[in-house]
């Protein structure tokens, strides 16, 4: 039985659009002077005053919704009240289910409970009660929490709509477009940057990284990369790819005539009421441009060593590297496991009124307030090693450097460190000891390493499990000596994935860190100085109480935040 506040009410009982408006300003919530710009922008496109809100971002959809519910007097619902089966499933049309944002949550005596992303509007919350043929008891939800039921709930409810009938009726009428004209009339009319920005919307609220759009050879094929792991998505027809890239090309101020070359590109877009950033790929391919949209929401990445899943021991350890006044500090691993976030972190951490900090990256991920941050530009002889430089001359306390990624820059990053300034940067290595081989072999000097180099960070990303649905056991005899473990008296538990509609039965949600940190001891640099190996300089450190990668995936294996699984695959070059 749902349970429910009873502040909840039906439909009569609502005010009018206007009121609320005015109500968002008295209560703070907008500025007097952002309202009437999204009043202009409801007149001129028809839409609804607290769509457009959203959609210019000047309210969160988070903030519309608690606005609402405090505006009327409705509770909330959770995610919990939702049902477990379909209600009503034969009274609404697939069509219905598509255009309208509602769940039916229960028949009562007294009518239908209904949660509603928008109680405001009339029009819908009348045609449910229509349909019902019984009072509605309305109830406000978070719009991404609708989208998820009722894709759980309703068969004839798919997410491919979005605009992909439209535009694949538009692009029937007019053929196959090739020429540059078309392609650019074809990706401005409706239908085609409603199926683009349906792609964003869901990526975004599937918390995806990134969003890959791959042309085949008889298909479109369209995949979000969400936790690390690539997934396929509902796809457009395969007729409409050249509008679909278009589109991107255009959204991003690409050169839509140009398909020979790989071009790069971006763009920030509200989306759901977020500021989000998109950084955009196109290379040629063997059957049209294939484009990668890196999804950068501001909302979703906390520059925090605690949320990004360092424990106490690792940030007390890395917050003393950071007290050092000059020197470097590495952070390594592949591409894609989190070194420049932890650099923001490490950068947010030290910013402050008496420190100047700049970077320079390629690209700029994120912007820091207080931070000068430079974009690299090698066409025009913008390098990391070029900017490092004038950096100098800048007065600076603390620099970073996106990536060393030759002797010039090492050397450079050397100097620096020599001459009294702090110096973040990243390597790509399999694990801590291996930056330091690498830094030799790339031509640095060991006697200017062991002066300079304060730590080495190495890092991993691992999938945190579901909290909702994880599932413990007990692990097969063997296991633990296979993983260099001596087991307590009474073998702990592991923790599995299992899948649930909360995490869309993948069995995890999110992904942590592990780490390695590397300090420079007295022993490690006489190692360096005798040319020892990585494998070497390891084992000197892990004597010295270092722990490795995968020994902190282990502990997180057993306190159940991932699997072994997880951390094996996470570290199998490591």
């Amino acid at each position: 039985m749902l349970r429910l506040s009873e502040t909840s009410q039906p439909i009569e009982a609502h005010s009018p659009t206007a009121s609320f408006a005015e109500y968002l300003v008295s209560t703070g919530t907008i500025f007097r002077d952002a309202l009437q710009r999204a009043q202009h922008v409801s007149e001129s496109s028809g839409e609804r005053l607290e769509t457009v809100l959203t959609r210019l971002g000047i309210i969160t959809e988070v903030q519309r919704t608690e606005a609402i519910a405090h505006f009327l007097g409705l509770a909330i619902v959770s995610t919990k009240d939702y049902p477990q089966t379909p209600i009503l499933e034969e009274t609404f049309s697939a069509a219905f289910l598509q255009e309208a944002q509602f769940v039916p949550l229960e028949v009562r005596d007294d009518g239908v409970a209904v949660a509603f992303a928008n109680p405001l509007d009339t029009y819908t919350v009348s045609a449910v009660a229509f349909a019902v043929n019984k009072p509605v008891i309305c109830y406000v939800a978070y719009p991404s929490d609708i989208e998820a039921a009722k894709k759980r709930l309703y068969r004839s409810y798919t997410v491919q709509d979005d605009g992909v009938a439209d535009a694949a009726r538009h692009q029937a009428v007019l053929g196959f477009a090739d020429d540059v004209d078309r392609l650019k009339d074809l990706s401005s009319d409706a239908p085609v940057i409603k199926l683009v920005n349906g792609l964003i919307d869901k990526a975004v609220e599937a918390r995806a990284s990134d969003i890959h759009i791959e042309p085949m050879q008889n298909e479109l094929r369209v995949r979000y990369r969400i936790d690390g792991v690539l997934q396929n998505v509902a796809s457009p027809p395969h007729q409409l790819a050249s509008a679909v890239i278009s589109r991107v090309k255009i959204m991003t101020k690409l050169n839509i005539a140009e398909r020979r070359l790989p071009q790069d590109g971006r763009i920030s877009l509200a989306v759901r009421g977020r500021e989000i950033d998109i950084r955009v790929s196109t290379t040629p391919a063997s059957h049209g441009e294939s484009i990668v949209l890196r999804i950068l929401d501001r909302e979703q990445v906390k520059l925090d060593f605690a949320a990004l899943g360092f424990d106490p021991e690792t940030i007390a350890q890395l917050r003393s590297l950071l007290t050092d006044p000059h020197g470097i500090l590495l952070v390594t691993g592949p591409t894609g496991s989190g070194k420049t976030t932890t650099l923001y972190a490490a950068l947010t951490e030290l910013n402050n009124v008496e420190k100047k900090i700049l970077t320079i990256e390629d690209p700029i991920e994120y912007h820091l307030g207080g931070i000068t941050q430079v974009q690299v530009k090698p066409t025009i002889g913008l390098t990391f090693a070029g900017a490092l430089r004038s950096f100098l001359r800048q007065d600076p306390d603390i620099m970073m450097v996106g990536e060393i990624r030759d002797l010039e820059t090492a050397q450079v990053a050397v100097q620096a460190a020599l001459t009294g300034h702090l110096i973040l940067s990243t390597l790509h290595t399999n694990d801590a000891a291996s930056a330091l081989t690498r830094l030799i072999d790339m031509g640095v000097e060991d006697y200017l390493l062991t002066s300079t180099i304060n730590g080495v960070i190495a890092q991993r990303l691992v999938r945190t499990l579901c909290p909702a649905c994880r599932e413990a056991y007990r692990p097969v005899a063997g296991l633990w000596e296979r993983l260099g473990i001596t087991p307590a008296p009474t073998a702990p538990l592991l923790y599995r994935a299992k899948g649930c509609p909360a995490c869309n039965q993948t069995g995890f949600r999110g992904r942590t860190a592990i780490i390695e940190i590397l300090p420079i001891s007295d022993g490690v640099r006489e190692a360096l100085l005798k040319s020892a190996n990585a494998s070497a300089i390891q084992e000197i450190a892990v004597q010295q109480g270092m722990e490795t990668i995968r020994a902190a995936g282990i502990k997180k294996a057993l306190a159940g935040v991932t699997t072994v699984e997880e951390v094996l695959r996470a570290t199998r070059a490591g």
